[in-house]
């Protein structure tokens, strides 16, 4: 199937090699021009309301064996292309959510496909090594040619996971690790230290913590689950650590207005990031690291300032601990910088950075002292898949050779505009419109109104998911251009008026 739809794509791309370029602006009530990318169809089409029938069917079927309460509908992949995701009943809708901002160059690029279809890189699909102790040949090449060519700035080592909870939760093993190192002066733990771990007691089980935020998203496994403060859903039930929780700024919008009001918020919120740490201190649970997302994106799409991770960065650095930036979401291009910390300016940003998503493999990376020296410390059986780097080099290179950094920045203005004229427009249900790049969001007055339409735009051509209470999230891909925004705002503006 995958090498019957390269043929077509191919064929497609020979026969359509001339790209329209979009239009520099246009106003959301005009009618967004066609336009064409390489392979791509040219606008949404639909059969039926989403779910379809053909979904149903197949949600009560897979209902037998799984739960299927979060599923929206049946996809069918080898039909669907570029910013297009095709449903099993014929459905062709318009992606501004990409699987949870998880598709960097859209679905079935001709690119990948040709990587898949080089006999040269069968071994890598075929086989999947245990990386930490058997990694194939060209690993160390392939790891230079994709991640670490894309290494944030002071970040000398990268370790490789399968996706982001366990990127985040190996991460949080490389901070304990370090911090106990630094207070024993060396790496070896004592004897009553490996006695007394094996029962889950202290000292080989010390008593540490991470500080992390309300409204902060980084993942469901157990450690994870400390950190997150977004949906009671995702924690309810489970055991956690006593750790710390801050709380985020909550600014106003549009932040141009509302400077002096934004600063007094992050300052409080500075203030109370530090007292707690001497309160956890004193209590005798030490921070060992600090994690925060650059726009909290589960959420609620919560932004802060460079100002204010500059000085949280200040913060950690005074008090010892590791600063660990979690860029699952945000990273890999969709802010308009491939990392979203960029924007900060800083020179020294992180000690820890985790991805996964856009990158389609997980990991972090570190600083030379979180690396840990002795084997099984940080490990897994896969810890990750060689056949992702091969993807991942081939995504870059898409990147660079097309300039998408600069594509998502002129897309993300136009995106960002639109929602604000529609907000304008229709201000007793939208508000703050925000965003860097495409990784933007609107509020809507309530759940309810902000669940309809959703469901409302899907049905008439476009995908889009939720984040936090009551917000509407776009994570597009990186080839979502600004003929694709026009043609979004015209499907969103058309149920906006349906919602009077």
């Amino acid at each position: 199937m995958a090498s019957s739809l390269l043929s077509r794509q191919l064929a497609f791309c020979l026969q359509n090699n001339l790209r329209l370029s979009a239009p520099a602006s246009r106003y959301v009530s005009k009618v967004a021009p066609k336009a064409q990318m390489d392979f791509e169809y040219d606008g949404p089409s639909m059969k039926t309301q989403v779910p379809g029938p053909r979904s149903q069917a197949l949600t009560k079927q897979l209902g037998e064996i799984q739960n299927v309460a979060a599923i929206n509908f049946f996809c069918n992949y080898e039909e669907s292309r570029g910013n297009y995701l095709v449903d099993v009943d014929g459905n062709r809708m318009l992606d501004v959510y990409t699987q949870i901002s998880s598709i960097p160059i859209g679905y079935n690029h001709p690119s990948l496909l040709q990587v898949m279809a080089n006999p040269s890189n069968l071994s890598a699909f075929v086989n999947r090594p245990a990386l930490g102790i058997l990694p194939p040949e060209s690993f160390p090449d392939k790891l230079s040619e994709s991640l670490m060519s894309v290494a944030p700035r002071g970040m000398s080592r990268v370790q490789t996971m399968a996706c982001g909870s366990c990127s985040n939760e190996n991460a949080y093993k490389a901070i304990f690790i370090w911090y106990r190192n630094k207070e024993r002066g060396h790496g070896e733990p004592s004897e009553l230290e490996l006695e007394s771990c094996m029962v889950n007691q202290t000292p080989g089980c010390p008593e540490l913590s991470i500080l992390s935020f309300m409204g902060g998203f980084h993942g469901r496994t157990m450690g994870c689950l400390a950190t997150t403060h977004s949906k009671a859903i995702h924690k309810v039930d489970i055991p956690s650590f006593d750790w710390p929780s801050a709380p985020f700024p909550t600014l106003k919008y549009p932040l141009a207005e509302h400077e002096r009001e934004n600063a007094q918020e992050e300052a409080r919120c500075l203030e109370e990031t530090e007292d707690l740490i001497v309160k956890w201190r004193q209590k005798g649970k030490p921070v060992a690291g600090i994690i925060i997302e650059p726009i909290q994106a589960e959420g609620g799409d919560n932004h802060a300032s460079p100002s204010f991770f500059k000085g949280l960065r200040e913060i950690a650095a005074k008090h010892g601990a590791a600063f660990h930036v979690d860029e699952v979401q945000t990273g890999g291009g969709s802010t308009g910088k491939f990392w979203a910390h960029e924007h900060w300016g800083l020179d020294d940003p992180a000690d820890i950075v985790s991805f996964s998503k856009k990158l389609l493999t997980g990991g972090f990376y570190m600083k030379n002292e979180l690396q840990s020296e002795k084997a099984y410390r940080i490990f897994n059986t896969w810890m990750g898949d060689p056949s992702k780097n091969l993807y991942l080099c081939e995504v870059l290179n898409v990147i660079r050779r097309e300039n998408l950094l600069d594509e998502v920045t002129r897309s993300g203005h136009a995106l960002l505009t639109g929602l604000t004229e529609l907000q304008n427009q229709y201000p007793l249900i939208l508000s703050r419109a925000r965003g860097q790049g495409t990784f933007c969001a609107i509020t809507v007055c309530n759940e309810a109104t902000r669940n309809k339409l959703i469901q409302m735009t899907r049905n008439k051509g476009a995908l889009l998911g939720g984040c936090g209470d009551t917000s509407i999230r776009f994570r597009p891909s990186l080839v979502f251009k600004e003929h694709h925004v026009h043609m979004f705002l015209n499907i969103f503006s058309d149920v906006m008026a349906r919602m009077k």
